[in-house]
């Protein structure tokens, strides 16, 4: 008798869950639903903080970027000063050197200013050709010395 009743109460029990398991085809619909609506706020706040991480990004570059210039700008300073205690012929060669790197540093800022963040220019390209146009820029100023 104890077990018909098991057996019985078992069933019993196994039929309500599988009956109250299935979902109607409304509410699978609404709870898809909500899923995609859920996503959908997960991918509005993964572009959020990928644009805000770009952002951020370029503010680090530009700053980096702005103190190298500088940099440039004192090593021009005092290779001018270096260069008018030179003798003439030396002298205006040097100088003619020196005013074209020091054009270039002014391109490379004017470039760095200028650039604007918009999807026709790739953030990537722009900073590993103005990074190489720098460094090429800083040996140019190590070789004028040499």
């Amino acid at each position: 008798m104890k077990k018909i009743i098991f057996i019985l109460g078992l069933t019993v029990l196994m039929s309500g869950t599988i009956f109250i398991g299935c979902l109607s085809s409304d509410e699978k619909v609404e709870a898809a639903r909500n899923n995609l609506n859920d996503a959908n706020k997960d991918v509005q706040i993964a572009n959020q903080e990928l644009t805000q991480a770009k952002q951020d990004s370029i503010l680090m570059f530009r700053q980096e970027a702005a103190e190298r210039i500088s940099l440039n700008k004192k090593s021009i300073a005092d290779l001018k000063l270096k260069i008018s205690k030179e003798n003439k012929v030396l002298k205006a060669k040097n100088e003619k050197k020196l005013e074209e790197l020091e054009k270039r540093n002014n391109l490379l800022e004017k470039s760095l200013a200028d650039y604007k963040d918009d999807e026709k220019t790739k953030w990537s390209e722009f900073k590993i050709e103005f990074n190489n146009d720098l460094d090429e820029l800083g040996k140019a100023f190590q070789n004028l010395t040499k």
